[in-house]
């Protein structure tokens, strides 16, 4: 068995931390309580609880060749001095910036009985592939963003109509 001397070993710890702070992490989409947040959407619940999913833009570097002095042609028809262009660079914008600011179910209303309650509903109606264990993991948040994009909305976290659509949450009577 090879003993590491300390510089080694050192830069050895140094180095998987480094690696393993690149690693990407599971989104962690913020469930915000109106009452408590800045920018809360117009006209919100402060009582309620919301989701902010936000869509960066898409941005393309478009690059062109811009014609700055003409060909010049002798008096035979030949080149005398081709055409000078130059090389222009900008950004567009492909798609704009969204933010999209939906109502959805408050941390304590999140329980595992509840997460189990989703879970089951969604793999009825086909979109989870995974065991009801009641966690949040991975293929409980695909399935919630699947059956989300179908009503406009492309986030992992359930929106309250949503979770009404699924029978899951009372509908408010109307009085």
């Amino acid at each position: 068995m090879s003993r590491k001397s300390p510089p080694l070993r050192l830069a050895l710890v140094l180095m998987s931390a480094l690696l393993s702070a690149c690693q990407m992490s599971a989104p962690d989409t913020e469930i915000l309580r109106a009452a408590d947040t800045p920018g809360a959407p117009p006209g919100a619940d402060p009582e309620a609880c919301y989701a902010r999913h936000v869509t960066p833009a898409i941005i393309e570097t478009v690059t062109e060749h811009v014609m700055v002095q003409p060909p010049q042609i002798d008096s035979s028809g030949a080149v005398a001095y081709p055409a000078v262009y130059r090389t222009e660079t900008r950004q567009e914008i492909v798609r704009e910036r969204k933010e999209l600011w939906f109502e959805t179910l408050c941390r304590e209303d999140w329980t595992p009985e509840f997460i189990a309650s989703v879970q089951r509903a969604l793999l009825v109606r086909g979109y989870f592939q995974g065991a009801v264990n009641g966690k949040m993991d991975h293929a409980t948040r695909r399935a919630i963003r699947a059956y989300q994009l179908e009503q406009g909305v492309d986030s992992e976290v359930l929106s309250i109509a949503a979770a009404r659509q699924l029978g899951l949450k009372e509908v408010p009577r109307e009085e």
